[in-house]
């Protein structure tokens, strides 16, 4: 895996995308502990799996036209460290999933009972309950 340096003056990047050009790349480089000459712990690919998640959905996210949120704890925050970037959820807030909506049209309720069973299936448990708490908050289930 290698690192990103979008200039020279930068430390790194997880990720980068363009709003315009729609064209984005990732960096999973810094989520694995080998990157840092750490020992591998077990069940190191779960953590390695959901960061690289988060990475690819919020540099999508911004080839959809969302900027970086700065209303509520979002998917679509900013992060300019590993602790910050682990802090994001892995679901958007009401305003970014609005604006998401707008660009590319769904249905919110089909997108949020796919995202649980997709959550259950890899064993994110967390976000598949807060999805699951979406989904009756909508009072649809």
């Amino acid at each position: 895996m290698e690192d990103l340096y979008p200039d020279p003056s930068w430390n790194f990047v997880f990720g980068q995308a363009s709003l315009r050009e729609r064209v984005g790349v990732y960096s999973f480089a810094r989520y694995d502990p080998a990157f840092y000459g750490e020992a591998r712990a077990t069940g190191y690919e779960t953590l390695l799996l959901r960061r690289s998640c988060k990475v690819l959905v919020h540099e999508t996210g911004h080839m959809f036209g969302l900027a970086h949120c700065t209303f509520f704890n979002c998917l679509m925050n900013g992060s300019n460290h590993l602790a910050e970037s682990d802090r994001r959820p892995l679901h958007l807030c009401p305003v970014c999933l609005r604006k998401l909506q707008w660009s590319i049209g769904f249905d919110v309720l089909e997108r949020y009972r796919a995202l649980e069973k997709v959550c259950r299936a890899d064993g994110s448990l967390d976000e598949a309950d807060w999805f699951s708490r979406r989904i009756k908050a909508l009072g649809n289930e």
